[in-house]
């Protein structure tokens, strides 16, 4: 879906905004984000019955409520929760509520008992699930110009064409300070650096250089509180791809995709327009972030396949195990869907997710990930940001 560009320059945030959730949004659309892009939701019924299964260790560490809720963030047609609740066990699924949190209008095919909501319902106790939400949560970018200064880029919204607008300021400033700085300590923030910090015309580590960007993740971090705040007791979980305080991406990740293709991120609905989400920045006191692979795997997805005896004593059920095994595959696939972060949020229960995750030790040709201790946090960083 398209709409007609207006020629307008307008920050990235307020430009997205409109792009993806206005009245002719690029989310309205019928077709919904299936039609433009593969999620793990979609990939395989293997993530929403590993879900399903986590939503079962919720509920124990509950001590099994009259009434279980699980709430899909960011729905889409509603796949995640429909799956969820056809896996669980009929005694949980008795108790379960299901609620579906999405700007689109609800799909005509919906299950009737699953609520249809705008924004994450209030006081719930269970599980709230974040798959590729945060992503989606506009941001402003800001560049660094030729002398140093981390300055808010504008774009127009009929063609994205960029230009610079003015410095960062306020609570931005602070929060690329805090989680994704453009200028060092040693230069005033905004300020101009020193020729004699530069050799060969490469700026040494640290140091901002013209051209280098950053997703301003302040909006994220605050949905994501508003969302952790609806939850009475239970755990929440976001799903997305992500990047850490240690290994942020020089220029970005700002981009499009539409019907199946990255593209350029133009804001004119025709395209959803994404970045990857600093999770260690979203996560609240005592959250803990672990890689997609590390988690399905504590919730029994396995890429392994099954043992070839199978085939010649049942070979319907081996082709059928085969099939499953390539789905976890690509569920917990290095250098793929498997590099998601998972970010646990516990909310007045143990993280019921700890004990798996702990005793999940990869296998020998899944070196571990490093870890990263910093103000409770533990967070394990995908393979390929290894450093």
């Amino acid at each position: 879906m398209r709409r007609v560009g207006t020629g307008e320059w307008r920050g990235w945030r307020e430009a997205t905004e409109e792009a993806l959730y206005g009245p002719s949004g690029f989310y309205r659309g019928p077709e919904g984000p299936a039609g433009h892009f593969r999620t793990s939701v979609h990939a395989s019924p293997l993530f929403a019955a590993a879900v399903a299964r986590l939503l079962c260790r919720v509920d124990e560490a509950l001590g099994r409520p009259a009434e279980l809720a699980f709430v899909d963030m960011a729905a889409g047609r509603g796949e995640l929760v429909t799956g969820v609740l056809a896996a669980l066990p009929a005694e949980v699924a008795s108790r379960a509520r299901g609620y579906a949190v999405e700007r689109a209008d609800r799909p005509a095919v919906l299950d009737h008992r699953i609520e249809w909501l705008s924004r994450p319902p209030k006081g719930i106790t269970g599980l709230l699930f974040a798959n590729e939400w945060l992503d989606n949560v506009p941001v402003e970018v800001a560049e660094v110009d030729a002398t140093g200064v981390p300055r808010l880029v504008l774009v127009r919204d009929d063609d994205g064409a960029e230009r610079l607008g003015g410095p960062v300021g306020g609570a931005e400033a602070e929060w690329l300070r805090r989680w994704w700085p453009l200028a060092s300590e040693e230069v005033p923030f905004p300020g101009a650096p020193s020729e004699e910090m530069f050799s060969d015309d490469v700026p040494c580590e640290g140091m901002p250089f013209e051209g280098a960007r950053a997703e301003i993740g302040l909006p994220r971090d605050t949905a994501w509180a508003g969302a952790v705040a609806s939850l009475d007791r239970g755990l929440a979980v976001a799903v997305d791809y992500a990047h850490f305080a240690a290994a942020r991406p020089p220029f970005g990740t700002l981009t499009g995709f539409r019907e199946g293709r990255e593209t350029a991120p133009v804001p004119d609905g025709s395209c959803d327009i994404t970045a990857h989400v600093a999770l260690d920045a979203c996560a609240l006191p005592g959250g803990r972030v672990v890689t997609q692979r590390a988690a399905l795997r504590a919730l029994g997805v396995s890429g392994a396949r099954p043992a070839l005896s199978l085939a010649a004593t049942d070979p319907t059920a081996y082709v059928r195990a085969l099939a499953g095994a390539g789905e976890a595959a690509e569920l917990t696939a290095t250098g793929g869907l498997g590099d998601f972060g998972w970010l646990l949020q516990p909310v007045g229960i143990p993280n019921p997710m700890i004990d798996g995750l702990l005793a999940d030790d990869p296998p020998a040709d899944d070196p571990p990930a490093d870890r990263l201790l910093a103000d409770g946090l533990l967070v394990d960083v995908p393979d390929h940001e290894e450093q």
